[in-house]
């Protein structure tokens, strides 16, 4: 009767868990892996249904030999200054940029993605000296639009980049038409021009020098002490040359350890 009654209080939390989607159709990059395109590139996911296709720039590992390492539904990323990240709310929330190069998946997409299941997120990046380093949180999601698209994550694990969002979880996310950081005083985005992120604020200014993947582009190694440029101050205080999140679902392994 124990064994029921536990299997009874686990099962919605299981079912919770658990996508809703038609049968077959792929709700992330690791779905299309599995269903047999192996390559880098642009795929249609389901994460919801059929109703709201999701297209997406997938990053398999097959450019360096290391497949197994890869299958991660990339959700941003700068690389060259090509997309101008100054952009109101609107456009966070939707989405812009190429999924070939630089992009923003957007507010909704990213919270559709993540909300229903565990996503783990990386965090890779690379300065002008060709150093590469991440920074990894097994649990990552955003709360809906109604919380602000609140940032949520949850077990760091280090790559060499050191933990720059751990001040911004558990912010809403900010632009310059947008105020929702909580500084009384002012406005992270307008006083600073950073562009938009879930930047904290409060009595003691903004913490906006933290992290920031979609800062003005410097297409140099560049000292960021005026904010500019993307940036990621647990690796270093200079502007990246490059900078990309992903997520990927966590597996049984994960989830059970």
């Amino acid at each position: 009767m124990m064994v029921y009654w536990s299997l009874a209080l686990l099962l919605p939390l299981l079912v919770q868990s658990l996508p809703i989607t038609e049968e077959g159709l792929p709700i992330d990059c690791e779905d299309v892996f599995r269903n047999g395109s192996i390559h880098n590139g642009i795929y249609t996911i389901y994460p919801v249904g059929q109703e709201v296709p999701m297209e997406v720039y997938c990053d398999m590992g097959c450019t360096d030999n290391e497949s197994h390492q890869g299958h991660w539904t990339v959700i941003m990323r700068r690389m060259d200054g090509t997309v101008n990240f100054d952009r109101p709310y609107s456009h966070y929330e939707e989405g812009f940029g190429d999924k070939n190069g630089e992009f923003w998946l957007g507010l909704q997409n990213m919270h559709l993605l993540t909300w229903r299941t565990k996503y783990m997120l990386r965090v890779d990046m690379e300065d002008f000296e060709e150093g590469k380093v991440y920074a990894l949180y097994g649990t990552f999601y955003l709360e809906s639009k109604s919380d602000g698209y609140r940032l949520r994550l949850v077990d760091f694990k280090n790559g060499g980049a050191g933990d720059s969002l751990r001040l911004h979880n558990g912010q809403r996310f900010s632009t310059f038409d947008r105020d929702q950081d909580g500084w009384y005083w002012g406005h992270c985005y307008k006083d600073h021009r950073y562009g938009g992120f879930w930047y904290l604020g409060g009595n003691g200014g903004c913490s906006a020098l933290n992290a920031n993947t979609n800062g003005r582009y410097q297409w140099e190694h560049y000292g960021s002490n005026d904010g500019s440029g993307l940036l990621w101050k647990g690796w270093t205080p200079n502007s990246l040359k490059a900078i990309s999140m992903k997520v990927k679902k966590l597996s049984l392994d994960e989830l059970t350890s």
